[in-house]
């Protein structure tokens, strides 16, 4: 560590990522359909959702499938594909913002599950969708003062009950233009899951090094948007502009610091809307071409977003590339963090 805002790894390297679609492909043209009532009322227009957000569809997980189920099976596929045996697993951190109750937390069932030792540390790290990051960052540290030699790094998501919560509100025969406003972001979410194995650079020759970046945080905008199981309520504008000034600062910041980030081979997004990855490539003046873009047909995943969109270009990612994974998190906090492919 370098300080408390921008921080370097010397031993540490991403194994592999994996992701797991969920099987349920939702259109935003049936929630249309759903909300008809109260957008005629409103006199809100259809496709709203994938004219402003851009978002075309989204996935719910099958009946009887769980969300902390799909990231097991993520996390099983993780550690197939670096060649870890479970009993490698020094440290397990799940990431997810969905839970089912305030405790135990949902790593326990993954630790079980999974096969991981006892001697395994396990645990949740809640830091909305900026969690995945804030995960391998702390494993990472932990890897590099040799306190554990592997981690496992998880996130499973489900938006379908908080979704469903809304559609009910939203059709009340009170419900207001202001209140589908405020609650339009819940719209775009999506339901998946993806994990990463953390471990040793030089015990893994030829992996991905995972060099490090910058962190910042942003709370005087912690009341912009505030999630629960039954709903999410955003300030999408406030939320926005104060996302973009946490961005900017923080990248130059780096900059400053000694990060050169202006010719990245893939910048690796946190995955809300067009509004937002429009403003974040604009802001920092990234190439737009090489900003993959998964939210059309995922929605917002939340934490899970950024790990599934990395694991979708992990296949035409080659040796010597190099990528900047680069999130935003309701509170607010943001994160970058550099990988050499």
């Amino acid at each position: 560590m370098t300080g408390n805002a921008t921080f370097r790894h010397d031993n540490t390297a991403l194994l592999a990522v994996t992701s797991v679609e969920a099987p349920v492909v939702v259109t935003s043209a049936e929630f249309d359909e759903r909300l008809a009532p109260s957008l005629k009322r409103l006199r809100l227009s259809k496709r709203l959702l994938e004219r402003v957000a851009g978002v075309t569809e989204r996935r719910w997980w099958s009946p009887g499938s769980d969300f902390d189920d799909a990231a097991i099976e993520a996390g099983a596929k993780a550690m197939a594909e670096a060649g870890i045996e479970p009993s490698q697993v020094g440290l397990l951190i799940n990431t997810s913002v969905t839970r089912r109750n305030l405790e135990p937390s949902v790593a326990v069932k993954i630790h079980h599950t999974l096969g991981l030792p006892s001697s395994a540390m396990n645990f949740d790290l809640a830091n909305a969708c900026l969690g995945f990051v804030n995960g391998i960052t702390l494993a990472a540290n932990m890897i590099d003062s040799g306190q554990i030699k592997y981690a496992l790094i998880v996130a499973g998501e489900d938006a379908q009950s908080t979704q469903e919560a809304t559609f009910k509100r939203l059709n009340r025969p009170d419900s207001t233009r202001q209140d589908f406003l405020s609650e339009f972001a819940t719209l775009t979410l999506g339901s998946g899951a993806a994990a990463a194995v953390i471990g040793p650079a030089d015990a893994h020759p030829g992996s991905h090094r995972i060099l490090g970046g910058v962190s910042r945080a942003g709370t005087e905008h912690h009341e912009l948007c505030v999630g629960g199981i039954d709903g999410m309520y955003t300030d999408t504008k406030g939320l926005l502009d104060g996302g973009l000034d946490l961005v900017v600062t923080a990248w130059h910041e780096a900059q400053a610091d000694g990060w050169k980030w202006d010719a990245m081979d893939r910048y690796v997004t946190h995955q809300v809307s067009n509004s937002y990855t429009n403003a974040i490539i604009k802001a920092v003046n990234l190439v737009r071409e090489r900003v993959p873009i998964t939210f059309p047909h995922w929605g917002n995943v939340g934490p899970a977003s950024l790990p599934m969109t990395l694991a979708q270009e992990a296949q035409t990612l080659t040796p010597g590339d190099r990528v900047l994974c680069l999130g935003v998190g309701s509170g607010l906090n943001t994160s970058m963090m550099e990988i050499a492919w």
